[in-house]
Parts: C-alpha cells; sequence; structure tokens
C-alpha cells in the first residue's frame, strides 16, 4: 500500500500538462507504468489522482453497495462522473483533461498534496484558502477525529 508524503507547487499550461514534481515521481514510480485514474473530489473544487492499484482497491469496496437501492446508484453515478485514466509520459508530464481542468478552475499555479493513497490537484489560491481557513478551526478537529484514540501515535 502507498503511502505518499509531501505538498508540492508547480505550474500547469494552458493545455493542462503538468510536470510531475522529482519526489513525488520518486515515491510513484512503481505506479507509474499502471496509469492513473483522475476524478472530482466529493467533497471539495479539486482533483483526485489514484494511481490504479488504489482505484481497483476503490471500485471493489464501490462494487459491493448494493444497485438496486437508489441512493447506491446515485452514490455511483456522482463518484464515478467525469472520471479518467491519465498517463504519465515520458517526459513525466501529466496531462489533465479539459472538464477536470475547468471544474477545479485550475489556473497557472497548482499545489499538489499527498493524501495517503492519492494525491489532491488544487489550484494554488484555493488551495491556500482552504488550508488558511480550516486552520483555526484545526485544533477542535483533530481533537474530535483523533482525541478518543487510545492507543499513542
Amino acid at each position: 500500500m502507498l503511502h505518499l508524503t509531501g505538498t508540492y507547487e508547480c505550474k500547469i499550461d494552458a493545455k493542462g500538462r503538468l510536470m510531475l514534481p522529482a519526489a513525488l515521481k520518486k515515491q510513484l514510480l512503481p505506479e507509474i507504468e499502471d496509469g492513473f485514474v483522475l476524478k472530482r473530489s466529493v467533497f471539495d473544487q479539486c482533483l483526485e489522482l489514484y494511481p490504479m492499484s488504489e482505484w481497483k482497491e476503490m471500485m471493489l469496496k464501490i462494487n459491493k453497495l448494493n444497485r438496486f437501492k437508489k441512493k447506491n446508484n446515485d452514490f455511483i453515478r456522482r463518484f464515478t462522473a467525469g472520471v479518467k485514466i491519465v498517463e504519465v509520459d515520458a517526459a513525466g508530464r501529466l496531462l489533465v483533461p479539459k472538464d477536470l481542468f475547468n471544474f477545479a478552475e485550475l489556473q497557472k499555479e497548482v499545489v499538489l498534496s499527498s493524501q495517503m493513497t492519492i494525491v489532491e490537484l488544487w489550484d494554488k489560491k484555493k488551495y491556500e484558502q482552504v488550508i488558511g481557513n480550516s486552520a483555526d478551526d484545526f485544533a477542535s478537529l483533530a481533537e474530535e477525529v483523533m482525541g478518543d484514540r487510545d492507543e499513542q501515535l
């Protein structure tokens, strides 16, 4: 299982091409040959880059949902809306499809933020707003999410 680490700032051109930062590319090397899935985030106006192995694991979980329940079917449809298979080219670039580029309102500067097994792709200004806005609430969020855990971290 992957344990990606780091937040990286980089540039994206008007055609949606971005060069993966060397440190992130090195972490993703075992996954590059199999490709990636790029999708809209469920909660934020950013994109999520899944290594294919992680995407397959996610699909195994989702495939267990009963498709004869409308809410499950609706969830699957919305979760997979706009999903694209993408690859890293020989030059180390990733091409963000236009519809996803527009969804995330990407500008010239972007942030790639590791989220354990996936990478979020943000417009830099939006990322800074989200991180800045939540700074005041982070202490209470950390206590709520991790505070009742008995084991030491």
